[in-house]
């Protein structure tokens, strides 16, 4: 018998007692899962889901083991601010921004209009969040909703926001095998979790679906309406990057502490080219967004709001800079 068929022989009864254990692993994983989905399909029928909407819905859901893997990844644990920028505001992406807001300028002006919202800002947020909607995700949303919920590491969030994409399909905005998004459900080209799509997505053209996905007019007043809901300003800004004298108590660099511009000009905090701050008294705190690195930015009370979108420092500076740069600033 050749050396190597004995091997695998004597190894054969092992590695079939490893097999049967991780298919009895496997099975008793899936028994469990089907376990937890009957149990919240019978949450989601209390709630007023309807029955044929859950049987389309929930067919064939299963846990994606990817997401499990992304969710355990977020940037702002793996790559540094500067690398996150260099990522996500591209030449390429500044200069189809510039296009995107000329291409749709009539519609952009109305939405900004309507809701008080600067376009460029509207834009900014679709390119970051989309690439301006050419990567809406491929993820079905009920199977990755189901994943995180099952999961259990923030599964009552998750399983609020299954209920509610569970919602979105019963009231008719779009079908369940066409309801695809990120890994951690996010839709649409405006990236709407389902909770947020129930409370500012925005039917524009009034033809009776709330089409984040598809319809442009949609996906900019949905962007505006969330953005003009949670207080945003159209008569200021969204911060700056500013210069720290020397000596600067780096623990003033908190989102929690807001002065007044006057203020941080007192304590030596200048424009990022060495200039004074504007003299309009506004209330700002300082942000650093990689941390013990990297640049310093004056915040007003528009980035707190992009805060509202995504908790995140270096999404809500991106969105900013873009935004500028967009507009050629």
């Amino acid at each position: 018998m050749n050396k190597t068929i004995y091997r695998f022989a004597a190894l054969a009864p092992l590695l079939l007692s490893l097999l049967s254990g991780q298919a009895a692993s496997a099975n008793t994983s899936d028994a469990a899962f089907d376990e937890w989905l009957k149990t919240f399909r019978q949450e989601a029928l209390v709630g007023g889901i309807a029955p044929t909407t859950l049987d389309t819905a929930l067919e064939g859901v299963s846990p994606i083991p990817r997401i499990l893997e992304l969710d355990r990844r977020q940037p702002e644990g793996t790559i540094t601010f500067d690398q996150y920028i260099d990522r996500v505001i591209s030449d390429a992406r500044i200069a189809q921004g510039r296009r995107m807001l000329t291409e749709n300028a009539d519609i952009l002006a109305q939405v900004s209009q309507r809701f008080g919202v600067q376009p460029r800002f509207i834009v900014a947020l679709w390119g970051i969040e989309t690439s301006y909607g050419n990567f809406t995700g491929g993820f079905p949303v009920i199977s990755a909703l189901a994943t995180l919920a099952y999961d259990g590491r923030r599964s009552d969030y998750f399983r609020r926001e299954l209920i509610n994409a569970l919602k979105i399909i019963d009231q008719g905005h779009i079908a369940a095998s066409e309801m695809q998004g990120s890994w951690a459900g996010a839709m649409g080209q405006s990236q709407f979790m389902p909770s947020s799509f129930i409370s500012y997505a925005y039917d524009y053209d009034g033809d009776g679906r709330k089409d984040i996905w598809s319809t442009r007019s949609d996906v900019f007043a949905s962007a505006a309406n969330f953005l003009s809901s949670l207080g945003w300003r159209d008569d200021i800004t969204w911060g700056r990057r500013v210069r720290l004298p020397d000596g600067f108590d780096l623990a003033l660099a908190d989102l929690k502490i807001a002065k007044p511009l006057s203020e941080w000009q007192a304590l030596g905090v200048r424009r990022a080219d060495g200039g004074d701050l504007p003299t309009r008294d506004l209330q700002a705190s300082l942000v650093r967004p990689g941390r013990n690195s990297g640049p310093v930015y004056l915040a007003y009370a528009n980035y707190r709001t992009i805060m509202k979108w995504n908790r995140s420092f270096y999404f809500a500076t991106a969105v900013g800079i873009l935004s500028d740069r967009i507009a050629g600033r």
